[in-house]
């Protein structure tokens, strides 16, 4: 773990010295193939752990009065925790294992030496415009996953419990802070370039034929959760101790 980490470390920073050369169109290709392409799954994701989350909470907030706290309670999961790591965690599973297996074959078919043959960064060139899309795009997933997941919260709330949606979304309203959505947003700005870097990397490092990229891609989706795991754990203890 810890010689991947540094592996990780030393592409970062080849990419960002990369950063000003990058082509325009790489990156949107890149943005279409993390962000939009892993959207329907991620909108499923956020709204079906809504809903499970609506389900159980609801009986026991309409049985101790509380029934009117339902809606914040389910914003404030959703904006904090549920939306930006279980699409990270979608957009990991689907983008990310399409990244790795993407390079690892570009590693075992020479395609990586003969870009080193032109004079060119391998590194800059495949890994800055994943990790730059990444970075800019699953934020925009992860805001519309959030809205699904209010939205799907009331439905289920309005379905088990007859919660008015009125009642759902003005204590949705009250108990949203802006800083929360900021802080949403930069979590998963943080997962999106943490993805496309950590399964580059294992992609990059592949080396044998097809036996070894299969091999790889599974590795990617593994190294991918835990590093997002661990990720969200460090971000969250720190917005706890700044608050």
């Amino acid at each position: 773990m810890i010689e991947f980490l540094g592996l990780c470390v030393q592409n970062l920073i080849s990419s960002i010295k990369y950063l000003f050369r990058v082509r325009f169109s790489a990156v949107i290709a890149q943005a279409a193939a993390i962000s939009y392409d892993s959207l329907p799954i991620s909108l499923i994701i956020a709204f079906i752990a809504a809903a499970v989350i609506t389900i159980q909470v609801s009986k026991q907030f309409l049985m101790s009065g509380a029934e009117a706290y339902i809606g914040g309670t389910i914003a404030i999961v959703m904006i904090r925790e549920i939306a930006p790591g279980f699409a990270a965690l979608a957009i990991g599973a689907r983008a990310g294992t399409a990244i790795s297996a993407e390079i690892a074959n570009m590693q075992v078919t020479s395609q990586v030496d003969a870009i080193k043959t032109l004079k060119v960064d391998p590194v800059g060139y495949y890994f800055t415009p994943r990790i730059l899309a990444g970075a800019l795009t699953v934020p925009m997933v992860v805001l519309i996953a959030e809205f699904i997941g209010i939205a799907g919260g009331m439905v289920v709330s309005h379905a088990t419990i007859g919660l008015h949606p009125a009642r759902y979304l003005h204590s949705a309203w009250l108990w949203i802070a802006t800083r929360d959505i900021y802080i949403s947003l930069l979590k998963a700005s943080i997962f999106g370039g943490l993805i496309a870097l950590v399964c580059a990397t294992q992609g990059y490092r592949t080396k044998g034929g097809a036996k070894e990229v299969g091999i790889s891609t599974t590795q990617a989706a593994i190294r991918s959760t835990i590093y997002l795991l661990i990720a969200d754990f460090l971000l969250n203890l720190v917005f706890y101790i700044f608050k």
